[in-house]
């Protein structure tokens, strides 16, 4: 898989912009074009370290705890190409990484929280 890119349609229930087209890239990473115009980019390896799943959220909070903690050998990879993807109801995306990580679900509005410093937003 190189490519997949998703046309979604409607609003979120509460009002908050749902994405128009998703597009998964293994080598520029997810781009979402929201309801209300606005673009979000992330890169792989940034949602592979920002995985919403509790094994991910419990490595992230020991790293901010204590720098010096050793991570798995898995999220030391510098640029791990997502593998595939698929849409979870009407609510979020769920990314499978080639290390086997795929428990994390993306919520849109988790998406819309998260800024990968390395990617441009618009």
């Amino acid at each position: 898989m190189g490519r997949v890119r998703w046309p979604i349609h409607g609003e979120r229930m509460n009002g908050e912009p749902a994405p128009k087209t998703i597009d998964l890239d293994q080598i520029r990473g997810l781009t979402i074009v929201w309801s209300d115009g606005t673009s979000s980019r992330y890169s792989i390896v940034f949602l592979r370290r920002n995985s919403p799943a509790a094994d991910a959220r419990v490595q992230r909070e020991a790293m901010a705890s204590n720098p010096l903690a050793v991570l798995p050998s898995a999220a030391k990879t510098n640029s791990p190409p997502s593998t595939t993807a698929e849409l979870v109801g009407n609510y979020a995306l769920r990314i499978r990484f080639p290390d086997g990580h795929h428990t994390g679900i993306y919520s849109w509005s988790y998406l819309r929280s998260l800024n990968d410093p390395e990617t441009p937003q618009s």
